[in-house]
């Protein structure tokens, strides 16, 4: 009894492997974001999107073929794109595009070669776009440029079933004697700029300094005038004493006479004439 356990044990282990190879054969897994094309003679058959294990005989047949296909996003990048600007010079552009399978049977038959007709789409794409900016404006509308890149691929790739979900312009480069003729015009244009701020710095310095020299020369003359006012007014006040403006007649006189001697002029109180200015000062003679 124990050997027949045995026998039946052991060719229930020989068996296992054929009844998984059997489930194998018979059934088909779906991963997440997956489709499974089934085709027969090569027409379609079904599509099957539901992620998990279905049950497919028929897959048994040689004539059925059963075709994952990712619907993940996926991406790919384009270097070397050599576009001429619309001023002559040309660019070279490194472009990414990023998009997904939207339609799995398209995707598998609506083109032979995907990945070179991607790859020719987007260039020739590129190309027509570019073309008509400048190197300047690819630099400054790198995101405009992009947006309208994608819109141009995308029209082209609905027909394959994919959908692009974003491009970009992701470096511009210029060949290196054409970089190096920029960068020479860049620096000129930058000399003749600083040499422009500087001119009209000089100039604005030049107008504030003759504008600050004529305010100063107006407040020194409005000073003299006053100064000679302030004067009239104490000289008049020395009039209304006969034996002081007398004295001071005298004492100017013989400053005159002689020069080489020192006249001191003292008794003025504070706030009015200084002993300096009066010596100064010549007074007409009295009647």
């Amino acid at each position: 009894m124990s050997a027949s356990l045995m026998l039946w044990f052991a060719l229930g282990l020989a068996l296992v492997p054929g009844f998984g190879f059997l489930f194998r054969a018979l059934t088909v897994s779906v991963e997440d974001e997956e489709a499974v094309v089934v085709t027969r003679f090569g027409k379609l058959q079904q599509v099957l999107v539901r992620p998990g294990l279905h049950i497919l005989p028929e897959k048994l047949l040689p004539w059925v073929k059963v075709t994952p296909v990712s619907l993940r996003r996926d991406f790919r990048d384009f270097n070397g794109v050599h576009v001429n600007a619309a001023s002559g010079t040309t660019v070279i552009v490194d472009l990414w595009v990023e998009f997904r399978v939207k339609d799995p049977v398209r995707a598998l038959y609506a083109v032979e070669d995907r990945e070179r007709a991607l790859s020719n789409l987007v260039a020739h794409a590129a190309t027509g776009i570019l073309a008509s900016c400048t190197f300047d404006r690819i630099l400054r509308n790198r995101m405009e440029l992009s947006e309208r890149l994608r819109l141009e691929v995308q029209a082209e790739t609905e027909r394959w079933g994919l959908e692009v979900e974003f491009a970009f312009v992701r470096k511009v480069n210029l060949l290196p004697d054409v970089s190096r003729q920029v960068m020479e015009s860049i620096a000129a244009r930058l000399e003749r700029a600083k040499a422009d701020v500087e001119e009209a710095g000089h100039l604005q310095i030049a107008k504030l300094n003759a504008q600050t020299d004529g305010l100063i020369a107006e407040r020194i003359a409005t000073a003299k005038g006053q100064y000679l006012q302030e004067v009239g007014r104490g000289m008049a006040a020395l009039r209304a004493t006969p034996e002081v403006y007398a004295s001071y007649n005298e004492l100017y006189e013989l400053s005159l006479l002689h020069p080489h001697r020192t006249v001191a002029f003292r008794g003025f109180d504070s706030g009015e004439l200084r002993a300096a200015d009066a010596a100064m000062m010549q007074l007409p003679p009295t009647e």
